[in-house]
């Protein structure tokens, strides 16, 4: 199996990036990957960054080979990513996710689930695509969606289908802050020592109390969505 991703440790702060040469498409093999170096995570007690390679994508969204091969397979795939994000979303350390690039579909969701997101603030295409290549919205995708994007701007990211500039992506929620696209990963390992002196176990309890009614809404969702015989 090829190496997708790479797990670094240091001083409580892991790093996790992810690289397939290309856009970093979420197929089987990434999100089992990204699942691996979650659980080294977890067994470090760590803060952890999520990011693409240096200056480059955070990632397409899923393997549009996989998801046209048929629909049980793309069924599938759309699952095992929302089961990453339901990770993401519970994870007990918390998680910040570093891009100076592209964002887009399952790639944005991905953002969505995380604790803190922070974003280059030139040249970077954020938002969900699925209108626009002939999906209807999946469950997960949609409750995750009006959890974490305004009101105002949920149809356009949702239904609209719009990809956002940074401004307008930090706007509509997919952001918490933007840096200077050769600064982002300076500002994350920032964000992440800050958060390194948080006591762990009231950050978990807290996500998990605050987070309750949305855990049991997006488990719904995903068994909703494994129902689905095909994606429209």
């Amino acid at each position: 199996m090829t190496d997708l991703i790479t797990y670094t440790l240091e001083d409580g702060i892991a790093v996790i990036k992810m690289d397939d040469g290309k856009a970093n498409v979420l197929s089987p093999d990434m999100l089992d990957q990204l699942n691996a170096a979650f659980d080294k995570a977890e067994t470090d007690e760590a803060v952890v960054i999520l990011t693409g390679r240096d200056g480059g994508i955070f990632s397409g969204g899923y393997d549009l080979k996989i998801m046209m091969s048929g629909p049980e397979a793309a069924v599938a795939l759309t699952c095992q990513g929302s089961r990453f994000a339901l990770r993401l979303a519970q994870f007990p350390f918390p998680v910040i996710a570093a891009t100076g690039g592209h964002a887009i579909a399952m790639g944005a969701f991905i953002l969505l689930a995380c604790d803190y997101r922070i974003g280059g603030d030139t040249g970077t295409k954020t938002g969900l695509n699925e209108t626009q290549i002939g999906m209807t919205m999946h469950h997960f995708g949609i409750e995750l969606a009006r959890e974490f994007i305004p009101k105002h701007y949920l149809g356009r990211s949702m239904i609209n289908g719009e990809i956002f500039g940074p401004k307008d992506a930090k706007d509509a929620g997919y952001y918490d802050m933007l840096a200077d696209k050769d600064a982002v990963m300076q500002t994350a390992y920032g964000a992440a020592k800050m958060m390194t002196m948080l006591n762990m176990r009231a950050f978990k309890g807290t996500k998990r109390k605050s987070r309750k009614a949305l855990i049991a809404k997006l488990e719904w969702a995903i068994s909703e969505d494994e129902k689905m015989s095909v994606l429209e």
